[in-house]
């Protein structure tokens, strides 16, 4: 299968074809680039974002609308060897997923080497025969034209030597908006004919209450020890309108806690004098007043949940 190189052309529009839509997956090892490059196709943020890996844990739906065409965007987890509960069920996750799904598209990072976690992904993906492949080669901008080429001859032959036989190849960026339009392009061709499943407008079928708690999440995120990203979980408890507020100043109350997995991990999150608190929830409350178009208030409490990643009965709790 021939790699698509970048250009600045994307593919014509078919006059009076039959409208599409459908399932598209994003897979690949943890922080292989599958959230930021759901986010720059909608075009707005629904899939949290890190530099660390495992952030995502759950399925975001993501929505791009075209007029010949709407796909409906999958994130899952990356797919790892599971060291708790919590990793073995986000696996589960991974692979319901792709058997439910029209079309998969593979995510390497193009400045990391094939490892033996890809050659794993792709002996799995090779036992699904009737679902297309595609291999999204992301983060394109921090490697050299000979690094993405050697790259994309790499992926390629792997994929033969697995018996896996690429749909596409396509190399993108999505921070720097590279070829993110060409991979849309190349995906709607291979969904079902269908009418539209979901409204105009709508760019998620994430409860709001799921994307307030993961917004919070990522910005707990920031800045932590290396350690402590698996640790935390966040439920959002209520959001409420502020009674006995003008109709032309409303506010809405969310109470959320921040779980953390031991006593000692508290001081990490809240930080010196409470600062670090603050700080998650002033970065936190931007992003849901933009998501919400409704000004908040935003209170946050941090709570133990002993070893919740092991727990069946706290991992309920928890949502997973």
């Amino acid at each position: 299968m021939s790699a698509r190189i970048p250009s600045s052309e994307t593919a014509p529009e078919t006059a009076g074809a039959p409208h599409k839509a459908g399932f598209a997956c994003f897979v690949g090892r943890p922080n292989a680039g599958k959230s930021t490059l759901t986010n720059a196709l909608v075009g707005q943020k629904v899939a949290i974002t890190s530099n660390r890996p495992q952030t995502t844990r759950h399925t975001v739906r993501g929505i791009v609308h075209r007029p010949e065409a709407q796909l409906i965007l999958v994130d899952t987890p990356g797919l790892h060897k599971p060291r708790t509960l919590l990793g073995e069920r986000l696996n589960d996750i991974v692979r319901a997923t792709w058997s439910e799904v029209d079309v998969i598209g593979f995510c390497l990072p193009a400045d990391q080497k094939l490892g033996p976690g890809d050659r794993f992904i792709i002996k799995e993906l090779a036992g699904i025969k009737k679902t297309p492949k595609v291999a999204v080669v992301t983060k394109t901008d921090l490697v050299d034209s000979k690094t993405l080429a050697e790259q994309l001859i790499a992926i390629d032959q792997i994929g033969k030597e697995l018996g896996m036989e690429w749909a596409e190849i396509v190399p993108v960026s999505a921070v720097a908006d590279q070829q993110v339009g060409l991979l849309a392009d190349l995906l709607v061709p291979l969904l079902p004919q269908s009418p539209p499943l979901y409204p105009e407008g709508d760019l998620t079928d994430e409860p709001e209450m799921v994307m307030v708690a993961e917004l919070i999440r990522e910005a707990a995120l920031e800045g932590v020890r290396d350690e402590l990203p698996h640790s935390i979980a966040v439920v959002v408890e209520e959001m409420l309108p502020r009674e006995d507020r003008p109709a032309d100043r409303p506010l809405l109350d969310i109470h959320a806690n921040v779980y953390i997995e031991r006593p000692s991990q508290k001081g990490i999150i809240i930080g010196p004098k409470g600062q670090r608190l603050k700080e998650v929830g002033t970065k936190s409350r931007k992003h849901i007043e933009a998501l919400l178009g409704t000004p908040v208030f935003l209170d946050l409490h941090v709570k133990v949940a002993k070893d919740w990643q092991r727990d069946p009965k706290q991992l309920r709790k928890l949502g997973f």
